[in-house]
């Protein structure tokens, strides 16, 4: 049974397409301290079927009447990665909170500006690697944290696989599309390199910034064969400790998701999920003072839904975010432009020396 709690926040989403059908709207359905108040498209054949099956209270085709409605309290970004700043800037503008997909942006730029806006306008912003709020990720987190000790060294990878598209055609409903959905003037696949760095290696950098802290160099390469991207890269964080990052692209495998985290008083392995089954990461936690391994059940796996509960959470109770922040979003974007200049150039790359840029 869901249960709502009496406190909740109105929700507005923008964008009707894929990922607000497979994650967003359910969410918000299913949330224990928010409501799905309000839904906008330019599409009004998709707005509208899109108000039928979810019913949300209002559906607006004009943004910024949406963000003049003083009933909505978040607004979730959730159309093409080119408009994700330009739209949370309007909404911090409004005074709206904001939960903003992954990744923040692929421009150093516009990512200064939305962080600016934020703190005048005294609302939060939260970037959307829902990762952070997996069961397992978040027992991992703790041990880390409060009970392993010291970091010495941090292994983590991303495999999205060739076979993908085979298992989520299978577990998702087919996205109900409008030949009138707003897109940018540009292909935003049609650049694989670029594409994959943003849509997937930004989820390997929220790890690595998670588990290991901020990271302070990478040298990576890039292996590119029969369509298959390979990035290897040798980090380093700013508290010394070495890392390496695996992301995987298109790859002749199962989904290849996990991490192993080396610490004085212990270890971590984690082993991830496709994210569409709801299934949170197996990890084991291992206690070198008890002799023994622990691990979560994390039966809750829905970590879309969790992470809007989480962000609602901090809102209501002025507490810290514990998801993405616009300053985490910044070191990300700042990791992967160090990703794209090193393999370009073959240098380690100090994300300290990046100021400016964009993908």
């Amino acid at each position: 049974m869901i249960s709502k709690e009496e406190r909740r926040l109105n929700v507005g989403i923008l964008g009707c397409g894929p990922i607000a059908q497979f994650a967003h709207f359910e969410s918000c359905q299913k949330g224990k301290n928010v409501n799905l108040y309000a839904i906008c498209d330019l599409a009004e054949d998709l707005r509208t079927r899109m108000q039928q099956m979810w019913r949300p209270q209002i559906g607006y085709a004009d943004y910024d009447a949406m963000l003049n409605d003083k009933n909505v309290d978040i607004i979730i970004i959730a159309i093409a990665d080119a408009f994700h700043v330009p739209m949370a800037l309007k909404a911090v503008r409004a005074g709206k909170h904001v939960l903003v997909e992954k990744p923040l942006s692929h421009s150093l730029e516009e990512a200064f500006l939305l962080k600016e806006e934020t703190a005048k306008a005294n609302v939060m912003v939260q970037v959307g690697h829902m990762r952070r709020f997996d069961p397992g990720n978040e027992f991992a987190k703790d041990f880390i944290d409060n009970k392993a000790g010291e970091l010495i060294a941090l292994k983590a990878w991303y495999g999205d696989n060739a076979y993908r598209y085979t298992v989520t055609d299978n577990i998702q409903p087919l996205p109900i599309t409008s030949s009138n959905a707003k897109k940018p003037n540009f292909n935003e696949k049609g650049n694989k390199r670029r594409y994959y760095l943003m849509a997937h290696g930004s989820h390997l950098l929220d790890t690595a910034l998670f588990f290991g802290g901020q990271i302070g160099s990478i040298k990576a390469r890039l292996a590119e064969k029969s369509g298959i991207y390979c990035w290897f890269m040798d980090v380093e964080f700013i508290n010394g400790s070495p890392g390496h990052l695996d992301l995987s692209i298109a790859a002749k495998m199962d989904w290849h998701e996990g991490y192993q985290v080396y610490c004085t008083n212990g270890s971590v392995i984690g082993k991830g999920y496709n994210p569409w089954f709801y299934k949170s990461t197996d990890v084991q936690c291992f206690f070198a003072d008890q002799r023994e391994y622990r691990s979560p059940l994390g039966e809750d796996g829905f970590s879309y839904r969790r992470q809007l509960e989480g962000f609602a959470e901090a809102i209501i109770k002025g507490s810290m975010l514990k998801g993405t922040t616009i300053d985490d979003g910044i070191e990300i974007t700042k990791g992967m432009i160090a990703v794209q200049q090193s393999v370009e150039t073959g240098q380690t790359i100090y994300l300290d020396t990046i100021k400016e840029g964009a993908l």
